[in-house]
């Protein structure tokens, strides 16, 4: 049976699958990276992962891998198939489609962005299925997006296009991990909200879902926290949506989970700052978690498909 390797790196975690040529995921594993013994050991786990995933095809499928795809996180040159720098990794330069493709008999290998591989997903078999043009934006430990457009994701002229969490809502604001201060994800992530709501109930280990609990239970504290967390992720995607004009805006991530409490107020604070702007679709993310992985298993099979259209 035809099947890739599609491996999604996280900072700590990895997941995998061996994906068929229909998108079915014929295999799935997790791994940690073993972050804590440095980035060289990262490297290592991952092409360890993808042989014994290759071993794997070989022995229950009769054949191995065509190709692979994997996703990691920070700065990628998806052309030159570079790591280029990822904090959450500790790597700088890492020539990781090269280093796969020769642990895997010299397949071809996807390097992609790891929140644009899963924009990927989500615009061809997720909530953004159809929809044309959208704009991906999950809300985690940060804020990023991809940029949907036909059935591809714009990865910009240098690989950092749909950063959106890097917009500056709140000039007056908290100083920003990239240099600059009040940038979109350090009031509206969910680690941001997760900090507001430690400050204002006085609980150092309360977090973002603590937040939302305590928002749909009508406490005034954490409404006034997810309020001002709203109003400023509405103002990112207003600057978002005037720019790109979607069809939908996509909300993945840890803080979409909190479903209507997030959904209800934010379609609203977006609706009541648009003028002339076509107000969008504001969906929450289908594939959760999978994502990553679903969208490397796309970009490998795009490798092939390119390589039998050429």
């Amino acid at each position: 049976m035809r099947h890739v390797i599609a491996l999604d790196v996280g900072g700590t975690g990895m997941k995998a699958a061996l994906v068929g040529s229909d998108g079915t995921l014929l295999y799935e594993a997790r791994r940690p990276t073993g972050r804590e013994r440095g980035p060289d050991a990262v490297v290592e786990a991952v092409l360890g992962f993808a042989a014994d995933l290759r071993a794997i095809g070989q022995e229950r499928f009769g054949t191995a891998a065509e190709a692979a795809g994997v996703a990691v996180p920070g700065i990628v040159d998806e052309t030159d198939g570079i790591a280029v720098y990822s904090a959450n990794l500790g790597w700088r330069d890492v020539p990781m489609r090269s280093l796969l493709s020769e642990r895997l008999g010299n397949v071809p290998v996807a390097l992609g962005h790891d929140v644009r591989t899963g924009g990927l997903a989500e615009g061809r078999i997720g909530a953004g299925r159809g929809a044309g043009r959208f704009l991906f934006v999950p809300l985690g430990t940060g804020i990023a997006g991809a940029i949907g457009i036909d059935g591809r994701i714009e990865a910009g002229a240098h690989g950092s296009a749909g950063e959106i969490g890097h917009i500056v809502v709140r000039p007056e604001g908290a100083l920003c991990g990239c240099g600059q201060r009040g940038c979109l994800e350090t009031v509206a992530s969910a680690a941001a909200v997760g900090r507001a709501w430690a400050a204002a109930c006085a609980d150092p280990e309360a977090t973002a879902v603590d937040a939302a609990k305590a928002v749909a239970s009508g406490d005034e504290r954490a409404l006034a926290v997810w309020q001002e967390a709203v109003d400023a992720l509405a103002d990112g995607l207003v600057t978002g949506l005037t720019l790109l004009d979607p069809h939908c805006l996509i909300i993945g991530g840890g803080l979409a989970e909190a479903g209507e409490t997030l959904f209800l107020p934010l379609r609203e604070a977006v609706r009541t700052r648009l003028t002339f702007q076509r107000l969008p679709l504001i969906v929450p993310a289908a594939l959760g978690d999978a994502a990553g992985c679903l969208g490397a298993g796309l970009l490998a099979w795009d490798l092939l498909s390119t390589e039998v259209t050429a």
